[in-house]
């Protein structure tokens, strides 16, 4: 495939238009420690790709090289089917908005319309549009009526809604989020999630990095997860929520005429070796948690307790599915 200009010439001679984020074979050490070990993605226009791992996967570091802040041992980086390198620094600025994941990158003593102006400036805006769009977008992310407040005041969510805020300046078509609701009260986390859902529905193809794997249902169209540098998994995350069965159940269990401590009791003899019952908080009403031995169908053990008179009036899953994943990929090395 032979790259012509933002487009690409297929075999059959189709254009088709280049993903807006494309990376391929990225590769980079710090010392005698590999950050990243040949990682590739794309992120497609419209599309929230998170990026999974956990503390020191190399997430963080591939935003930074995304961001032009780090070079790359090996590989490419591709915006719009060009490599990074090849667009002029200003554009290169403009094309992507970075969330980094810390608060330091704001001058306290100052406001935060005159922080957003000055970055605004710094991407080439002039005067009045940098105040203009500067206060556009604090009214974007909530914080219009503290526009005026010095940053030194802002909580850690204002200041994560602020670097949001920041982001979005110049409009970007490339969004990099890095650990943006980490610390974030539930409704601080929520806004910013529907901030960036907003802005992914408008055409912005945004790589969102997290650790926090509940977050990404539901929010995410595809998931790149990475352990020690290393692409463990790359798909849906409807694919990553059944790479593994799951082997934990909440059950809420009775029949009818015994009391839920003789009905579990009951259970416990009848399952045998198939699988163990913990009572939880509320036994008093037969809540138990039933985990399941390797190798044993749930039907199974379902039907061992209906041959003994035992109902099961609840049955749910008792971890997400996506934790059972991560955790199932990233242990060991993976």
């Amino acid at each position: 495939m032979t790259s012509v200009g933002e487009r690409t010439v297929g075999d059959a001679g189709q254009e088709q238009v280049a993903p807006p984020i494309e990376v391929v074979g990225i590769s980079r050490r710090f010392g005698d420690r590999p950050a990243l070990r040949e990682v590739s993605l794309t992120v497609g226009r419209g599309q929230v790709h998170a990026l999974l791992g956990p503390n020191g996967a190399g997430k963080t570091t591939l935003l930074r090289i995304l961001a032009g802040l780090v070079q790359p041992d090996s590989g490419e980086v591709l915006l719009d089917g060009r490599i990074w390198e090849e667009l002029a620094d200003r554009r290169s600025r403009r094309h992507l908005g970075l969330v980094p994941s810390g608060d330091r990158s704001f001058y306290l003593r100052i406001s935060g319309l005159e922080n957003l102006i000055f970055f605004a400036r710094m991407q080439g805006l002039g005067r009045r549009a940098a105040a203009r769009r500067a206060g556009e977008c604090l009214k974007a992310v909530g914080l219009g009526d503290v526009g005026g407040t010095s940053v030194g005041t802002y909580s850690h969510g204002m200041q994560k809604r602020l670097s949001f805020a920041r982001a979005l300046l110049v409009d970007p078509p490339v969004l990099l989020v890095d650990e943006a609701t980490h610390d974030l009260d539930p409704q601080g986390a929520l806004l910013i999630k529907a901030l960036a859902g907003e802005r992914a529905r408008g055409g912005t193809a945004i790589l969102w990095a997290t650790q926090r794997v509940d977050e990404i249902r539901g929010f995410a169209n595809r998931v790149t997860l990475i352990d020690q540098g290393i692409v463990r998994f790359s798909g849906s995350v409807t694919k990553l929520m059944g790479w593994t069965a799951p082997r934990s159940f909440e059950l809420r269990l009775g029949n009818g005429r015994a009391s839920p401590a003789v009905v579990i009791g009951s259970a416990r003899e009848a399952l045998g070796g198939l699988a163990t019952l913990d009572a939880s908080g509320e036994a008093e009403e037969g809540h138990v948690v039933l985990s399941l031995t390797e190798g044993v169908a749930l039907g199974r053990a379902l039907a061992r307790l209906d041959e003994r008179g035992i109902q099961v009036l609840t049955c749910r899953e008792d971890d997400s599915p996506i934790e059972r994943a991560f955790l199932r990929l990233t242990e060991a090395g993976g």
